[in-house]
């Protein structure tokens, strides 16, 4: 025990010599590092002085792409309010028109749809509307709804597509057009312009290359994140939609063509706004 307890004063007596040793010299070389990072840091100036060292083009384009991405968060936060299953599939209205199907309550139940407006009871009353000719002109009512409620679902998020890919191309335009201006005032001044005027050019232009790929990044992946959210709930829409007529196609299947059930008229096909 004493052994082991001198084997550790002595470990620690030699780490405390060591880094009074290296203490001093340390902050000497913290002091040069600090001495040579202010005039560097002069040199290049602070954030906002790269982003307005653009010029006026690079200025517009960096506007430009300021209000690409206020429109891409706008989009973004709109389809994420948009797209929840108890906006696209009410709770409640599928087994509630169900039910009514069952017992024969056709108007009550496209009046409950009404209450409703939704993807789920557009499709559901485009079905409704032609309960008189059969199964068949059903399913192919509710088919084609289905497809026209997802494409005006995708017409939606398409923009954040366009944005995605319209965004580094705004960029690629100011970077492309501040080289050549740094090149020109290479070309004006004859080669006398040094390494370090080529060099401001050039980062100058790179500021919209990278503002163009901030906006895109996060538009694209919110349009693949969206999109995949809208086949899921499209795709529920369809299955749903089918559970709700299934008091209707079991009579069908029993009686060899699907006859209106008592309750009045069958309601006209929705048209979609």
């Amino acid at each position: 025990m004493f052994a082991l307890t001198m084997n550790r004063l002595r470990w620690l007596s030699g780490a405390i010599v060591i880094y009074l040793c290296l203490t001093p010299s340390s902050a000497f070389a913290q002091g040069a590092q600090d001495g040579q990072a202010a005039p560097e840091q002069a040199a290049t100036g602070g954030f906002w002085d790269v982003i307005l060292s653009g010029g006026l083009f690079g200025g517009i384009i960096l506007v430009l792409l300021v209000l690409l991405s206020v429109l891409a968060m706008y989009l973004i936060v709109e389809q994420v309010m948009v797209l929840r299953k108890s906006e696209v599939m009410p709770y409640g209205l599928a087994d509630e028109v169900r039910q009514m199907l069952a017992q024969g309550r056709l108007q009550e139940a496209s009046e409950q749809c009404r209450k409703k407006p939704s993807p789920l009871s557009f499709v559901t009353l485009s079905g409704l509307s032609e309960i008189d000719f059969g199964w068949q002109a059903m399913e192919k009512a509710m088919e084609d709804a289905v497809a026209e409620q997802a494409a005006k679902m995708y017409r939606r998020i398409e923009y954040l597509s366009v944005i995605g890919n319209l965004a580094p191309m705004c960029g690629l335009l100011g970077t492309v057009t501040g080289m050549i201006f740094a090149f020109q005032q290479v070309a004006v001044s004859q080669g006398t312009a040094g390494a370090a005027d080529l060099a401001e050019g050039i980062y100058s232009a790179l500021v919209t290359t990278v503002a163009g790929l901030v906006v895109a990044i996060p538009s694209l992946g919110a349009f693949a994140v969206l999109r995949n959210r809208i086949d899921q709930l499209i795709g529920e829409t369809a299955y749903v939609s089918q559970h709700v007529f299934s008091p209707v196609r079991r009579r069908a299947s029993q009686v060899g063509r699907s006859s209106p059930p008592q309750g009045g008229t069958p309601p006209q096909r929705p048209r979609s706004s």
